[in-house]
């Protein structure tokens, strides 16, 4: 698919000129100056469809470039007045909740109309109405209507219950509209949740010799270096692929691809530095907040590229880095299993033994004897079927486990059948059962945990 693009005329030769885009120095290349409107300039800039294939770029048309607008002369712009605002079109007024209270109420929890009944007569009544007789008094009914169990004379008609039932809602609450009460104080902050500390991400990358690589490369080689930067030799074979598939469709010649692959094979090598010699660069600049299974994977993967001067010198700083990680990292797991011997906490020391911090650390010869003599001591049949079930647990997971040698079984069947389960791992159940030892487990295999990449 074609792409429009600036380019400049750098010279004229003949029929023959050529370009680079305008701005920058790549992309490049030639076009026939008969496809330029008006003849080729040199130093004009134009606009250009361009294709871009394996072997570079084909200017397909060129186009004069954008003239700026004019700024309305003749003021013929159309300009926006705008009206000045306006109440609402519709007024919505919401109806008190409750079974007490008036329409005539200016509130919720506010007075009621202090206006007389108008058979009563008096200021409330309304004009006119002076000349109208009165009304005959109505017969006493049972029960008052809700509206009149308050009246405005007083408290002559409102009766002491009533008088002493509380409020539907507190004075405090909130007001109808959602508005808080003036006489309730600001709503205290909740206290803030602790930041959630994400999972890492990937270790960081710069393109900085991925960028020095590419302004070195001729235009045919460019497009084949950043497949192999994408994807190595199946990425570049896939798109040789997918441009003859498009070439036949669209009636044009296609393309070798050996020769590409021959030019893939020549700039795999420099490809492969350029990308390692910029990981290596972002696990440098990260420092210790890279994982230390990030900063292994890098050191690890010099081994499949041919490196230079550079990247030796880069693969000896993480090799430093690697090694001071690793001690930091013994050293403390040897003081926490010290510690946890010294206290007699077999539950933290087993813990600690089954998960060294490095998989080529492993436990001294003394450190082992203390540890086995520890959890010896506590597999005893007086001691609690809970704890003696959760020691064997974790000591079957261990590398000393076979050295292990329990005193006893507490009498508990679910005790028994952990014993006979385990019987072949630490074979001093096995006799303390009277059985034959069995074979040993197999070795379990640790599940590697599935790495779930960001999108960048």
């Amino acid at each position: 698919m074609s792409r429009r693009i600036e380019i400049e005329i750098t010279s004229l030769s003949g029929e023959v000129a050529t370009w680079r885009a305008a701005g920058a120095k790549l992309p490049k290349g030639v076009l026939n100056a008969a496809l330029v409107p008006g003849g080729a300039v040199v130093g004009n800039v134009y606009r250009a469809d361009v294709e871009q294939y394996m072997e570079g770029m084909e200017v397909l048309s060129v186009m004069a470039p954008k003239t700026a607008s004019p700024l309305d002369p003749h003021h013929e712009r159309i300009e926006r007045i705008p009206s000045a605002k306006q109440g609402p079109d519709v007024v919505v007024t919401y109806a008190p909740k409750g079974r007490g209270g008036s329409r005539r109420e200016g509130g919720r929890d506010g007075d009621r109309d202090t206006r007389s009944p108008r058979r009563e007569g008096g200021p409330g009544r309304r004009d006119g109405s002076a000349s109208r007789p009165d009304r005959p008094d109505r017969a006493e009914r049972s029960a008052p209507r809700r509206d009149e169990s308050v009246s405005s004379s007083g408290a002559e008609s409102t009766s002491p219950e009533r008088a002493k039932r509380p409020s539907a809602r507190p004075t405090g609450g909130r007001e109808r509209h959602g508005a808080p009460s003036a006489e309730r104080g600001a709503r205290p902050g909740r206290p803030g949740r602790p930041e959630r500390s994400g999972p890492p991400g990937q270790p960081p990358m710069t393109t900085t010799h991925r960028n020095a690589l590419l302004a070195t490369l001729s235009p045919e080689q460019l497009p084949v270096a950043e497949q192999l930067l994408r994807g190595g030799m199946p990425s570049v074979r896939t798109a040789v692929a997918e441009q003859n598939k498009n070439a036949v469709a669209q009636g044009r010649p296609t393309i070798d691809p050996a020769t590409i692959e021959r030019i893939a094979e020549d700039l795999l090598g420099k490809t492969n530095v350029a990308l390692w010699k910029d990981r290596a660069a972002g696990a440098i600049g990260a420092g210790r907040e890279l994982r230390l299974r990030d900063l292994r994977a890098v050191v690890t993967s010099a081994k499949t590229v041919s490196l230079d001067e550079e990247a030796r010198a880069q693969l000896k700083e993480l090799q430093v880095a690697l090694t001071a990680r690793l001690e930091h990292l013994r050293t403390q797991w040897n003081e926490r299993l010290e510690s946890a011997v010294a206290s007699k906490n077999v539950t933290e020391a087993l813990s600690l033994v089954a998960r060294p911090p490095d998989m080529s650390t492993r436990v001294s010869a003394d450190m082992a004897v203390k540890v086995v003599a520890v959890v010896s001591e506590v597999l005893t049949a007086e001691q609690d079927p809970t704890l003696w079930k959760q020691v064997v647990a974790l000591a079957v997971e261990t590398s000393i486990r076979r050295n292990i040698k329990p005193t006893g079984i507490p009498d508990d069947e679910s005790c028994k059948a952990v014993a006979i389960h385990n019987a072949g791992a630490i074979p001093e159940l096995a006799k303390l059962l009277g059985m034959r030892v069995p074979p040993p487990p197999p070795p379990t295999q640790a599940h590697r945990r599935t790495v779930t990449r960001r999108a960048s």
